[in-house]
């Protein structure tokens, strides 16, 4: 008796997901908790594993779709694996053009013969649904049969020439100065893609955090050479101990929450007509995921080492480029980190993830000429960036506080002394 494949719950409050891609097809085995498909929610996305090992049997819904928790998206029949260790043979169908859909390609037979078959790569294949044309029709160019986007452009072009010279050959006309060259076709200058609903949840945040808050960034320059020397004297010994390199963003998490302890304002939020304030440190740490920038939140951050904090962000950042973060990992922040220096960035103003009050913005080091007791000389400087809700937060305190973190990165003892 087939088994029915569901929707799982994903988090508190999230009833709805976009189907993102079928990681296995119609007639393909699968693995007890192998994954099947990959779904999209407003907040993350993450992989459905198999509740059995079989043979998938029907897929009900199709990238793009969307489905309720709890619905019912595909059917499995337990079973073991084919003789041959591949995939079993799909239902049969009314014609031999049936495609048989994968995570990211379909296959389509033409000729009825083993050697038949055309590959059609994604963007093709949107492009095919868009104009409501038939891969068969089309001549692939691709290795392996493949059919590209370029192969369908190419198609269009020359259907949308055809009645012209249909036309100038039934009629003759007198020679004529050459037309200005034709703007290219608009398949080849623009593409229209739907937002993702994790795409569409940025915007609505970001847009929420711009209209609802009092946002302000003050700025200051940290000099890295402290932190390059330990890093440098202690970077063996601490990945051969802990299994993970020493970076700068614990660091920079540990003395953000020193800051924190000296001015709860900025680890607050307004809720209503009060000001909640936080006796809790969960850091939210920026990372660049599979389908866009994710939040993760580090929990009761203040309670873990140096090497807690790493193995935690790179666990996130691993994670997050497989669309691994699962959404409750996303909630409960009090406070966030971005740091654009990663991507090239010398200085930003980032903005708040609300209801947070602040966020700080670290930024790319440079090498640049500074004066240390009257004489110039070349150190490792960071800009620092401090965005925080001016309803809660005075400009006095937001300067202070990012002195604070200036302090303690330029002399990290501090961190450990508490002082």
């Amino acid at each position: 008796m087939p088994v029915e494949l569901q929707v799982p719950h994903v988090g508190e409050s999230i009833y709805e997901v976009t189907i993102g891609e079928w990681l296995k097809g119609e007639g393909q085995f699968v693995q007890l908790d192998e994954p099947v498909v990959a779904l999209e929610t407003d907040k993350a996305s993450l992989d459905v594993p198999a509740p059995v090992t079989g043979t998938i049997t029907q897929v009900l819904k199709q990238p793009g779709d969307t489905a309720q928790v709890g619905e019912t998206i595909a059917f499995i029949e337990p079973g073991e694996a084919p003789p041959d260790g591949g995939a079993a043979p799909a239902a049969a169908s009314s014609s031999s053009e049936q495609p048989k859909t994968g995570s990211r390609t379909m296959t389509v037979n033409v000729g009825g013969g083993a050697g038949d078959d055309i590959v059609v790569m994604p963007a093709a294949r949107r492009l095919l649904s868009e104009r409501g044309l038939r891969p068969q029709d089309i001549t692939p160019t691709g290795p392996g049969r493949r059919l590209l986007k370029e192969d369908v452009l190419r198609h269009i072009e020359m259907k949308d020439s055809e009645p012209k010279v249909a036309a100038s050959q039934a009629a003759p006309r007198p020679a004529a100065p050459s037309p200005a060259p034709a703007s290219a076709a608009p398949a080849q200058r623009e593409e229209i893609v739907a937002m993702s609903p994790l795409r569409r949840r940025i915007a609505e945040r970001l847009v929420q955090s711009q209209q609802t808050a009092a946002m302000l960034t003050t700025f200051n320059e940290v000099d890295m050479s402290e932190i390059f020397a330990l890093r440098k004297s202690y970077k063996e010994a601490f990945t051969e101990r802990h299994g993970t390199k020493l970076g700068f963003m614990s660091f920079f998490v540990k003395a953000t929450i020193e800051a924190l302890k000296e001015f709860p304002a900025l680890n607050a939020e307004v809720r209503g007509t009060n000001i909640v304030y936080k006796r809790y440190y969960n850091v939210g740490v920026a990372v660049g995921g599979g389908k866009g920038l994710v939040v993760p939140v580090i929990k009761d951050a203040d309670r873990l080492s140096f090497a807690g904090v790493e193995q935690t962000i790179r666990d996130f950042a691993v994670r997050a480029q497989k669309n691994k973060i699962r959404p409750d990992e996303l909630q409960g922040g009090t406070f966030t980190i971005s740091n654009g220096g990663v991507y090239g960035s010398l200085l930003s103003t980032p903005i708040i993830n609300p209801p947070q009050a602040a966020i700080l913005g670290m930024h790319g080091i440079q090498e640049r000429a500074v004066v240390r007791d009257g004489v110039v000389v070349v150190r490792p400087m960071m800009y620092l960036a401090v965005t925080y809700d001016h309803r809660l937060v005075d400009g006095r305190e937001s300067v202070t506080f990012l002195r604070r973190i200036k302090d303690c990165i330029e002399h990290p003892s501090r961190i450990l002394l508490e002082v």
